[in-house]
């Protein structure tokens, strides 16, 4: 069994370590947020004093943090956590990030001394709990074979995509699909409304034809058709609007220095971004139905 440090341990990050002890590894974790350190050390997790402190004795560390700046940040420098690690750790962030910020933590890595692998996940709350994520992961083929038994002890499909950075670019375009879908799948069940169908009709037709998409069959906006859903739970968070718009904003970042052309992903980022500024940012994404409905009775 491995010692692994665990770096975040919010609503994702802490299931994932609870799923890391349960398998039977050593895992000692940092979260500047007490209510988070409290969270992981009723599962099982060691706490260590500061991050730093986490990784000094660790094979592998695991990352889980809000942005970009935020990872380079952890990680690089004279104080970083590649310098508190000892030599030939295992590095693996599974925070969402920007692809420039992925490929500056590879650099910083292998200058280290260290392997690594970009390794954002998609799969909520729920998939997070249950250990079924997915994995898209980035980096060499030797730093993928290394980390893929750990990550597979969190998630029940693990892709490598490709080189440094690699993962990160299929969990923006990903979930910038997701954004679209959930968008046209509220909008379809709201003009549904309009025309005196139920929604379980639409359902058992969207469900199994052409319309059929993972925010319908798996995650349908409306309560009834799709038990699990957040709509059953008054839009209770698996995954969060706050946390759409920014993959959302991070899908435009990249077409804008790619040179791409995806304009529904601007109007999905638009939509989102009209949807949390009215206080919706803690409420699941698929809530975005509720916003579509008002917006339509108001025409």
């Amino acid at each position: 069994m491995a010692t692994i440090a665990f770096i975040g341990l919010g609503n994702m990050g802490g299931p994932m370590a609870a799923n890391l002890v349960k398998a039977g590894h050593t895992v000692t974790g940092f979260d500047l947020v007490p209510a988070a350190l409290e969270a992981a050390k009723a599962k099982g997790v060691a706490i260590a004093d500061s991050a730093k402190a986490a990784v000094a004795s660790a094979d592998a560390v695991v990352t889980m943090l809000p942005s970009g700046k935020h990872v380079v940040g952890a990680t690089t420098g004279a104080d970083g956590l590649f310098a508190a690690a000892k030599p030939g750790t295992l590095f693996i962030d599974s925070s969402t990030i920007d692809v420039a910020s992925a490929r500056a933590f590879h650099e910083a890595a292998k200058a280290a001394g260290h392997a690594s692998v970009d390794a954002p996940v998609s799969g909520g709350v729920g998939g997070a709990e249950a250990g079924t994520l997915t994995f898209m992961v980035g980096g060499t083929d030797e730093a993928f074979a290394a980390a893929k038994p750990i990550l597979e002890l969190m998630g029940k499909k693990i892709v490598h995509c490709g080189g440094a950075g690699a993962g990160q670019a299929a969990k923006i375009c990903n979930n910038m699909i997701l954004g679209i879908s959930m968008i046209a799948a509220s909008e379809a069940f709201v003009l549904a409304e309009k025309l005196g169908l139920s929604h379980q009709a639409l359902f058992d037709v969207a469900s199994t034809s052409s319309g059929q998409c993972w925010s319908i069959n798996t995650y349908c906006p409306v309560p009834g058709p799709v038990p699990t859903s957040p709509a059953n739970r008054n839009y209770v968070p698996g995954f969060a609007a706050a946390l759409m718009l920014k993959d959302l904003k991070l899908s435009q970042e990249a077409a804008e220095t790619a040179g791409a052309a995806t304009a529904l992903g601007a109007a999905a980022t638009a939509l989102y971004t009209a949807f949390a500024a009215e206080g919706n940012e803690g409420k699941d994404f698929s809530g975005i139905i509720e916003w579509i409905r008002t917006r339509a009775d108001e025409t």
